[in-house]
């Protein structure tokens, strides 16, 4: 029963979402956005994500990116272009992002 309820639905919380990264197609990194708008990441050590909102078509990344000695603190907004119970694709200006369920 807790399978299949996990499955029901196309909701975009309680789950991890990767793409392979970049040059090392053989490994992924993405966003894990967990119930109650806690998120983290996968596999980005320089991009800490700690929270998630999601307004209509906006999903809202928040964190802190980690670079050169500092620490500066973030808030992304993505539009929504697809979500599926498998498929999750994020688009910020010119930049579209396809993320799959793990």
């Amino acid at each position: 029963v807790i399978a299949f309820t996990a499955c029901v639905g196309n909701g975009i919380e309680g789950g991890e979402w990767v793409e392979p990264v970049p040059g090392m197609e053989n490994q992924v990194q993405g966003i894990n956005l967990e119930n109650g708008g806690k998120a983290s990441s996968i596999n980005m050590a320089t991009l800490q994500y700690e929270s998630w909102e999601k307004k209509d078509n906006k999903l809202i990344l928040s964190g802190k990116s980690i670079g050169n000695h500092e620490t500066i603190s973030f808030s992304d907004t993505l539009i929504v272009e697809k979500l599926t119970k498998e498929e999750l694709t994020l688009k910020k200006g010119d930049l579209i992002i396809t993320y799959n369920k793990q």
